[in-house]
């Protein structure tokens, strides 16, 4: 659909683009001649493992770290300015949460769902737009999120930080307007990925039946969402979150209760 020069002379960070959606992100905006794209995750031997995988596509290169510790995200983009001397896309793919009924969060597994989806979230934006988007005067920041039109039941420490990057989105899309930066983010539904492995089974028995399409989405189709926005033709698109779940914010419960 789209032409392999559409990302061309593009430098794209992704971070968790070690696997699942952040890996698919990567795979495309390779194949659709990105100059180079670097992904950031925790791990460090998953990562280089993903990441040798992927220069089968083009230039990848990949850096460790925790967007919780804004320390190292500073690094980080150290480490882009040396490598590429720009950056012109960032999609915040980066985050983690678990299933819980809200009485039994603890303090320690709140904190932890905030700083993670939230805080990293926008360490990592602001600290990139100042080293390298407002400077250019131009950049493109794409979040993904969560599936939150309707509350986040069973996952309220994630719905609360996913609906605080949903309003940094639109906050910084006017602000930031000036610079030629575009925010813009994603909110996904039960996407078939690496990240179904961390809840129990018997959650996402029969969940299928809860998405008016009767499926689940694929890491790919996101991928393609995101790829809409970091390209041209998604110009004149700011501060807005495209849901991508088969309908399901509109009908059915995410998970029995």
């Amino acid at each position: 659909m789209y032409s392999t020069t559409l990302l061309s002379n593009q430098t794209i960070l992704v971070t968790g683009g070690r696997s699942g959606i952040g890996y698919s992100i990567a795979e495309n905006a390779l194949k659709q001649g990105a100059k180079t794209v670097f992904i950031a995750s925790r791990d460090a031997e998953k990562l280089n493992e993903a990441c040798e995988k992927l220069k089968a596509f083009g230039d990848c290169r990949c850096f460790s770290l925790d967007i919780r510790q804004p320390e190292q995200v500073s690094k980080l983009a150290d480490f882009i300015a040396a490598e590429s001397g720009r950056l012109d896309i960032l999609i915040n793919n980066a985050g983690g949460q678990f299933p819980s009924a809200a009485e039994d969060i603890s303090i320690n597994g709140w904190n932890a769902v905030i700083n993670n989806n939230l805080n990293g979230t926008w360490y990592m934006t602001q600290i990139m737009a100042k080293r390298f988007f407002i400077a250019q005067q131009s950049g493109n920041v794409i979040n993904i999120i969560a599936n939150i039109f309707r509350g986040f039941p069973g996952m309220v420490h994630t719905g609360a930080a996913r609906a605080g990057v949903d309003n940094l989105t639109k906050t910084l899309a006017v602000e930031w307007a000036r610079n030629n930066i575009r925010v813009n983010a994603i909110a996904p539904g039960i996407i078939a990925s690496t990240g179904l492995e961390n809840y129990p089974p018997e959650l996402l028995k029969g969940i299928s039946d809860r998405i008016p399409m009767k499926r689940l989405g694929s890491t790919q189709e996101v991928a393609d969402l995101t790829l809409f926005l970091m390209s041209p033709l998604s110009s004149f698109i700011t501060g807005e979150t495209i849901y991508i779940d088969g309908g399901q914010r509109l009908w059915g419960d995410v998970f029995e209760l």
